[in-house]
């Protein structure tokens, strides 16, 4: 996904075509409008869509084609109170759109009447079967060591509520479920940068759970399965990999390898979803170990510095 992108996402209105799932990887049949109220006399629905600038989305930028999105669209009851995201019989069930500078799919569809107002739900990445909205099932890679395995565990969820109909694009915006943890190798006692830039120097978070259960309602993510290591991606001279928020227990949270030797940081630690999580390791020979000191994206106050021997 590239930033110019991700920034014409802002202004160009995306054109909503049916498109649900059919349990082979293609989508639905597209859905049909409403036979009391032809199409000419109802409002298309139209949308756009905009990244939470708390983290940067996958490649630092927007979206790349081929992309894929899902939408949810749920029509309000009477006084346009809200209704519940459903796994089907909703006004639009999870319709695939995919990215090629604009966001296009197979057959229009349009508001149910120029009154009823409507919660629109949008996910990525698409995926045709979700048996269950509200638990949707959902992992990251634990090697992200490469841009491509680092982008497959990307997840984005956004909703925009009680709109009324329009002819406008309505915007969405997405916000980044995950954590993201962001880590640093910096030169202390016994090292310069040009020597550690020489040594082979290679970095794993351990004990993190890599599968979750999603509600694309709430946008709440739920840690599941056994604790696994990660391999983050060396990315403009620091590692980065996509965490399933959770609360982790005291444990070697993160491995640095230089020339082969191991310094491990014990440390117990809070993912939160939404947020950037920044660790600078300083490697020093003093002590036979590593200074670490720990800052998160949005400062706490706290000071998580610890010595990894």
């Amino acid at each position: 996904m590239n930033i110019k992108c991700l920034m014409a996402l802002l202004i160009v209105p995306i054109t909503f075509l049916s498109c649900s799932s059919s349990g082979d990887g293609g989508g639905e049949l597209p859905q049909q409008p409403d036979p009391d109220t032809p199409p000419a006399a109802r409002k298309e629905i139209k949308i756009s869509t905009a990244v939470n600038a708390l983290m940067t989305r996958a490649t630092d930028t927007g979206f790349d084609a081929n992309d894929c999105i899902g939408l949810f669209v749920v029509n309000c009851g009477d006084g346009n109170t809200g209704n519940e995201l459903k796994s089907s019989g909703n006004h639009v069930n999870n319709m695939r759109f995919r990215y090629n500078g604009t966001w296009m799919s197979d057959s229009h569809v349009y508001w149910k009447d120029d009154v009823t107002h409507a919660d629109f739900y949008l996910y990525y990445p698409y995926r045709a079967n979700i048996g269950d909205v509200r638990a949707m099932p959902f992992s990251v890679n634990a090697d992200q060591s490469t841009e491509n395995k680092y982008k497959e565990s990307e997840l984005l969820i956004g909703s925009t509520k009680n709109v009324a109909p329009t002819e406008r694009s309505v915007n969405v915006n997405v916000s980044h479920a995950l954590s993201q943890i962001m880590i640093t190798v910096a030169a202390g006692n016994g090292f310069t940068a040009g020597s550690l830039a020489a040594s082979d120097v290679r970095v794993t978070v351990n004990g993190l759970k890599t599968s979750a259960t999603v509600d694309i309602a709430t946008a709440a993510v739920n840690a599941t399965g056994e604790p696994q290591s990660i391999k983050p991606w060396l990315n403009g001279g620091a590692y980065k990999a996509l965490v399933v928020p959770q609360t982790v227990a005291e444990t070697n949270l993160i491995t640095v390898s230089v020339d082969g030797r191991d310094y491990n940081l014990n440390k117990d630690f809070t993912f939160v979803g939404g947020k950037s999580h920044k660790f600078t390791v300083t490697v020093s020979k003093t002590s036979s170990g590593i200074n670490v000191g720990i800052t998160q994206w949005d400062t706490d106050g706290v000071d998580h510095g610890g010595v990894a021997e």
